[in-house]
């Protein structure tokens, strides 16, 4: 008996897909109601687009808080927000919401050659080399690679990891590094970005189609200061419909969307 329990154990382990910690799942994105006429479409098991639509929602009406505790001054922009820990650090802004999850995504799915992002100088850190001990030394632009730590593949080092690529990737970096795809081409796990200093990113977490192929779409954010990454609300709700010319967002607007696809296992 011990040893089934122990086998349970091990299974419920593997199959968590959310390292972080967070409360019982109670409410997910997938709990979202789509508009009349619209159903989500079948995603295929393990995808990125599957772990977004599944991931966890703190209980309705939930305030967005600041990575300070504080409360965010405007609280009309979100319709929910996600279970995940911003930090107690001014750095998971939008850009960096956007890499912390699509870098858990890769790492619960153990895609760790996939877990690479630029930083605005153009140089790459990878999940692979940080694991291994390399750390970055930044000199102005130039960024030197040294082994100054012990080998470690833990979530804990993983977070490390993660903080110093937002410290030094941004918009800018990241448009640099996807590929572009068309506006009528954007689906679940795609990202909308304008780059700059600052720019801004949101990413698609859900996706629902109607009898004629036409798809709306909900999308997360983080903001400055750095925040809970949250569902934005528009005006006719949270879902959002397909647009080629501009996407008007709560705290930004997008003139034009410029969308870019992310690697997935």
């Amino acid at each position: 008996m011990r040893g089934l329990t122990l086998l349970w154990l091990c299974m419920c382990l593997q199959a968590q897909p959310y390292h972080w910690e967070h409360q019982p799942i109670e409410r997910q994105v997938s709990d979202i109601e789509p508009p009349s006429g619209y159903i989500r479409l079948p995603l295929q098991d393990g995808s990125f687009g599957s772990w977004l639509r599944m991931l966890p929602l703190l209980p309705g009406g939930t305030p967005v808080h600041l990575y300070n505790g504080t409360l965010k001054r405007n609280q009309n922009a979100h319709f929910a927000v996600i279970d995940i820990d911003v930090g107690h650090a001014n750095l998971q802004q939008c850009a960096d919401a956007v890499i912390r999850l699509h870098a858990e995504y890769l790492f619960q799915a153990q895609a760790f050659d996939l877990i690479s992002y630029d930083f605005t100088s153009g140089d790459t850190c990878t999940w692979r080399d940080w694991s291994q001990g390399l750390r970055p030394t930044v000199k102005q632009a130039h960024v030197e690679w040294h082994n100054k730590a012990r080998p470690d593949e833990s979530y804990a080092n993983f977070r490390r990891f993660l903080t110093t690529v937002f410290i030094y990737a941004g918009t800018a970096s990241l448009s640099r590094q996807l590929p572009r795809v068309e506006a009528g081409d954007m689906t679940i796990g795609d990202v909308v970005i304008q780059p700059g200093f600052p720019g801004h990113a949101v990413l698609v977490v859900d996706q629902a189609q109607n009898d004629l192929g036409e798809s709306v779409f909900l999308l997360a954010q983080s903001y400055m200061p750095a925040q809970q990454i949250h569902i934005l609300k528009g005006d006719e709700g949270p879902w959002y419909r397909p647009v080629t010319r501009i996407l008007i967002t709560p705290e930004w607007t997008f003139d034009p969307p410029q969308i870019y696809r992310l690697p997935q296992n």
